[in-house]
């Protein structure tokens, strides 16, 4: 066998305060002796544990991004029962989906702001003026400014069918968007089972570089993905790991999918790209019809940090006009995947799986591994 070696750090400090623990319980009587040198042992085991997976973790990580991630571990499980256990699971490399799966009530908050801004567009048009939704004036998770005011929505275009607003996000140079648009050559069934196709999206769209699933969560739906896209010359290509969840509701008839960045252990930050780190997205989508029917709404909400050392101006209009060009080509390749009668999975007909015991919450994928383990749920083809 090798020889042990010493332990070193604070991990001799400990084994030293355990040591001496035990030389006083020795003093005060042999039980005392006997769990001091229990304490001592599994003390150091527990120890040297740690700094293994420390000395694993500052291999995958850069220092900047240990901090982060450590960082936001500790505040999010500080003050909780068991947040030691959960920090010391999170460091072993395990995703903690019960604080990251993207919950119903966020899904809800933005099935509710399109109705409100429906609800709003139907008294304009009661009242004789053309449909279209006036300025949003809130959002549920609103955007305050330093004293508490909610800051307002600024026109940034307006068209016939494609309205996008902006505002501000208090403390930053960034803003977060807003459209709302329509379109009447496809179906909604179609338009939101494009969006979702992730084998799809890498034919279509030139820009990405990797696009897969990491893992999926069986009890809410939600799945991990990194995205890896190019950025316009002369910026490094960007990479963003995020959950989303999608919701199909055919009694209210509506669609509903939500997106926000997270940090995964599978996922160390890489060299070659700027990981961004801030980003969320939530999309809704109401047919004027059925899911099959040609026509409907929808409402995309955006907003993400691309990391970029360029002014305000410059960043806004790379999103103001980025933002139009993607909904154009989503819109094209549906009409193509129409057309042409490319085979595009079919979200919607897909039945949820029954919660049946959570542990089994998690299960870790690579994209399209098997067609009998894709998603949540059962896929099929439209």
């Amino acid at each position: 066998m090798f020889p042990r070696r010493p332990p070193t750090g604070l991990a001799a400090w400990l084994v030293g305060a355990a040591a001496a623990a035990g030389r006083a319980g020795a003093r005060g009587g042999g039980l005392l002796a006997l769990l001091a040198n229990q304490c001592r042992f599994v003390t150091g085991l527990r120890v040297r544990r740690a700094q293994q997976i420390a000395q694993l973790y500052g291999r995958l990580y850069s220092e900047s991004s240990r901090r982060v991630l450590l960082g936001r571990l500790w505040r999010r499980l500080r003050g909780r029962p068991g947040h030691a256990s959960a920090l010391m699971a999170a460091l072993a490399g395990v995703f903690v989906w019960d604080e990251e799966r993207i919950r119903e009530e966020e899904l809800q908050r933005s099935i509710d702001e399109m109705k409100r801004l429906e609800e709003m567009s139907g008294m304009f048009r009661s009242s004789g003026v053309e449909r279209h939704p006036p300025e949003p004036k809130s959002q549920t998770e609103g955007i305050e400014d330093s004293g508490g005011k909610e800051q307002p929505w600024e026109m940034v275009m307006d068209k016939k069918h494609f309205k996008l607003w902006r505002r501000p996000i208090s403390g930053t140079h960034l803003y977060q968007y807003r459209v709302f648009g329509t379109y009447t050559d496809v179906t909604p069934r179609q338009f939101f089972n494009v969006q979702l196709d992730t084998e799809y999206r890498k034919k279509w769209d030139a820009l990405v570089i990797k696009l897969e699933v990491i893992e999926r969560d069986v009890v809410s739906g939600s799945e991990v993905l990194h995205w890896v896209t190019h950025f316009p010359y002369p910026m490094y290509s960007r990479d963003y790991v995020y959950v989303r969840r999608y919701s199909v509701d055919e009694e209210n008839n509506v669609m509903v999918l939500v997106s926000r960045a997270v940090e995964h252990p599978s996922v160390p930050e890489s060299p070659e790209f700027v990981r961004v780190r801030s980003y969320e997205s939530q999309m809704v989508i109401r047919p004027h019809k059925s899911f099959d029917e040609n026509g409907f709404d929808y409402l995309l909400t955006y907003s993400d940090n691309p990391q970029t050392v360029f002014p305000r101006y410059c960043v806004s209009w790379m999103v103001s006009s980025g933002m139009p060009d993607f909904l154009e080509k989503l819109h094209m390749a549906t009409l193509k995947a129409k057309n042409m009668e490319i085979k595009v999975k079919d979200y919607i007909s897909s039945k949820p799986l029954e919660v049946g015991s959570e542990a089994k919450a998690a299960t870790p994928s690579s994209e399209r591994k098997s067609e009998g383990s894709c998603g949540p749920a059962r896929i099929e083809y439209a």
